[in-house]
């Protein structure tokens, strides 16, 4: 059975730094995309990042300040966060895809998801 479990959500001031975590059991990294996503009240749930192969890819309005990385050994994803903005409060998720070519934007393209985890950022 393949879980994800997303945690390191917060309240934080805009400026401030979070940084998220995403346990992965039942499914290896190789060839699998793990993505991070979120969505705000409101909206559409969108793509923020997506690690494959040691590759790493961003939202354009996150770039330079997220950075995600992998812990193989661990079966561990991370989301660091800087320079938070008011405008990055959502629930963050993360997730699996087992199939296809990253990057991966798309809600679809996600096989397995975790739950999320609320991130609020104050001004």
């Amino acid at each position: 059975e393949v879980q994800l479990q997303a945690s390191g959500g917060g309240l934080v001031q805009a400026g401030g730094s979070l940084r998220l975590s995403c346990t992965i059991s039942g499914i290896g990294f190789d060839g699998n995309t793990i993505g991070w996503f979120r969505q705000a009240p409101g909206k559409e749930r969108e793509g923020v990042s997506c690690i494959s192969q040691g590759k790493q890819y961003y939202l354009d309005s996150v770039k330079g300040r997220f950075t995600i990385s992998s812990d193989n050994a661990k079966s561990m994803v991370y989301l660091q966060m800087n320079s938070l903005k008011p405008e990055d409060t959502a629930v963050y998720y993360c997730a699996a895809a087992s199939q296809g070519v990253a990057p991966k934007w798309e809600t679809d393209d996600y096989d397995f998801w975790g739950q999320g985890t609320q991130v609020t950022v104050s001004s």
